[in-house]
């Protein structure tokens, strides 16, 4: 079998392309004039055969990812990103763990996060996650994520708060609380969900912060991000924090 690069990769996504769901992509993903995502272009590949073609072609080398990156296409985006995910997990297996390529990835990440190359919220959320947990007691960590949740762009906001469901995982909650608290003027709706959701994940940890945050903080956010936060709490808890 030939090496992968990223024009097979192409090649591999086209042939699940399918130009009757593109109208319906170009709709949910809020590609018209002033949205959040105007311009993105589609060719109509769901996620579980974009994962596939992504699983297929997982060794692609960080120069051809590059160039997958630098596409008009969402879905060659979104399958360059998975490759890039699925070699920073290998990079952290236990059994060949290697900080160096760790690093490279993420740094190489953030150079396109800021060239605004990962601008969706479903770029973001299937790397962010994973990604953070390169920034894990790195020094740097707060400052960077400061930056990010200061930054004008949307997405970089969004990769602030979704780096740290990494945290989240590791009882690391600090950082989430901060920068939701941080977020809680955020014009975005899309920052309203992403702190909510983080919130919640959070509360599953401990609901005790999660409450505490709340009582602090309820009557200054969002509902949306409200609604999002409380949604795994009883009925009659989610009753009474509505009604603050």
């Amino acid at each position: 079998m030939s090496a992968s690069n990223a024009a097979s990769v192409q090649k591999d996504l086209a042939a699940f392309a399918r130009l009757n769901r593109v109208s319906d992509y170009l709709r949910f993903f809020k590609t018209g004039p002033g949205e959040y995502g105007e311009g993105d272009e589609f060719i109509g590949v769901r996620v579980p055969d974009s994962r596939e073609v992504a699983k297929a072609h997982k060794d692609l080398p960080l120069s051809e990812i590059q160039k997958l990156l630098d596409s008009k296409i969402h879905e060659e985006r979104f399958v360059g990103l998975a490759i890039l995910i699925y070699r920073f997990k290998k990079a952290q297996h236990p059994k060949s763990v290697d900080l160096h390529l760790q690093k490279e990835i993420f740094d190489f990440y953030l150079k396109n996060l800021y060239a605004q190359r990962v601008n969706n919220w479903d770029l973001i959320d299937s790397t962010a996650p994973y990604l953070g947990y390169y920034l894990l007691g790195k020094p740097g960590t707060t400052k960077l994520l400061n930056q990010l949740a200061a930054s004008e762009s949307l997405w970089e906001r969004r990769a602030a708060v979704m780096f740290t469901f990494a945290f989240i995982r590791e009882f690391e909650l600090d950082d989430t609380l901060r920068l939701c608290k941080k977020l809680l003027n955020d014009p975005h709706d899309l920052m309203h969900k992403a702190c909510g959701w983080m919130l919640r994940e959070l509360g599953k940890q401990d609901l005790g912060a999660l409450r505490e945050f709340l009582a602090a903080n309820v009557n200054k956010m969002p509902r949306t991000m409200l609604r999002y936060a409380i949604e795994k709490m009883s009925e009659r808890e989610r009753k009474e924090w509505l009604k603050r």
